[in-house]
């Protein structure tokens, strides 16, 4: 007699750069998707049913992810036990290599739990650098990382202000793009929080005397529209 599938929660991160984004695309593709990696490990757990992830939050071609979450369905063969959550995320690692995708944690849930559906919010990250007059001078440890638009500096405090007409349920009909599904969805989303505050760089203390400035904007909402935070600079995205 088969078991009933085994339903988990689990948490990912991925370096982004060489991916269509986190969603499965055609395998076909020179540039695939996270999902198709992801996939493609959980088969080696040897399941009675193909592995499908359902992700909960999107992220488009170049972008990160501190901490995306999927939950997936594992139905084993007669007389296996489900996996514990530690097994699950050392197998998925194991046969993740050499990708740069890590599973960070799972969480057995029931079979009633949606990854995408029961989502309390989205958190999205974009990183600025300030401070550089060609994308040459970008730090090497921060090439893919941040966004660093050519001349000038951030006007902060008008920033801030205008991020506070953001916040609150509004009509975002014109800060969205177009999609097959758009005519379907509704345009009216509530912004939770917007926070523009300095960040630091990975190792920017030993390049101090170059005067760059990173700064770094979050945005959180239950739900975003199609690429109503546009990916130019879009460097990770927590789903919880």
């Amino acid at each position: 007699m088969v078991s009933p599938p085994a339903r988990y929660l689990v948490f990912f991160q991925y370096f982004g750069t060489k991916y269509s984004g986190v969603m499965e695309t055609s395998n076909d593709q020179s540039i695939v998707g996270v999902q198709n990696y992801l996939e493609k490990a959980a088969q080696n757990l040897k399941p009675v049913v193909p592995i499908k992830f359902h992700i909960s939050s999107r992220t488009d071609s170049g972008v990160h992810a501190l901490s995306n979450s999927a939950h997936l369905d594992i139905q084993r063969a007669p007389g296996k036990p489900a996996f514990n959550e530690k097994e699950l995320v050392y197998s998925l690692n194991y046969h993740l290599k050499p990708e740069p995708i890590r599973i960070l944690n799972a969480h057995r849930v029931t079979s009633s739990f949606h990854a995408r559906f029961s989502a309390l919010s989205r958190t999205y990250v974009y990183r600025l650098l300030i401070g550089c007059a060609h994308y040459s001078e970008i730090p090497v440890f921060e090439r893919d990382l941040c966004w660093a638009p050519v001349g000038g500096c951030l006007n902060v405090p008008a920033m801030r202000d205008a991020a506070q007409f953001l916040l609150g349920t509004h009509d975002f009909s014109t800060f969205r793009s177009l999609n097959s599904e758009t005519p379907f969805q509704s345009p009216v989303r509530t912004i939770l929080q917007v926070d523009i505050r300095p960040s630091s760089g990975f190792l920017s203390h030993h390049y101090e005397h170059r005067g760059l400035e990173f700064w770094e904007l979050k945005f959180r909402s239950r739900s975003f529209l199609y690429r109503q935070c546009h990916p130019c600079c879009r460097t990770g995205v927590t789903a919880a």
